[in-house]
């Protein structure tokens, strides 16, 4: 693919958006499962090897995870583990339980149809659902600490400052 197939392929989804702004707001979700046994999150991606790239809604075929599903799921399988570890270490009795999480991304921003619009998430919601008995105050406690431990979390919540640099081989 060269640069006037991308644009051939972008052309109609920017008109669209540009006429319809919210048919350009799309929420891609990712899901984990937790058991009793070990310290894991099982997160589903439907491969073994992700492949990456565009998303439908940016001309992509769909058939490969776009940046957006990626992070979600980073974020899944990180408080995941995280909420198992914290419930490992304070004797939580979890028998087991689900993380989701889901992210409306708006891709104006991304094709640059409207220079207000978000390049990224506008919102992302993080639930867990767990199988326990444990008090309110226990589960309170859960959440604080693994939101606390949560290194995708708390890289999302506060981003720490990055810098880019592109490297040729010339």
């Amino acid at each position: 693919m060269d640069a006037q197939d991308l644009r051939a392929l972008q052309a109609p989804l920017k008109d669209k958006y540009k006429d319809a702004p919210e048919s350009a707001v799309v929420t891609l979700k990712a899901h984990g499962a937790l058991d009793d046994s070990g310290i894991a999150c099982k997160v589903e991606t439907g491969r073994a090897l992700v492949e990456a790239g565009l998303h439908p809604a940016t001309g992509g075929p769909g058939t490969q995870a776009c940046s957006g599903d990626m992070l979600l799921e980073a974020l899944v399988a990180c408080a995941g583990v995280t909420l198992k570890a914290v419930a490992t270490a304070l004797e939580f009795k979890l028998r087991g339980g689900t993380v989701s999480a889901e992210g409306d991304l708006d891709f104006r921003g991304t094709l640059g149809v409207a220079k207000d619009a978000p390049v990224g998430f506008r919102a992302i919601r993080l639930r867990f659902d767990l199988d326990t008995d444990e008090p309110a105050e226990r589960i309170a406690t859960l959440t604080k600490l693994t939101e606390r431990y949560c290194v995708v979390y708390q890289t999302l919540a506060n981003p720490p400052p990055m810098a880019l640099s592109i490297e040729t081989g010339a």
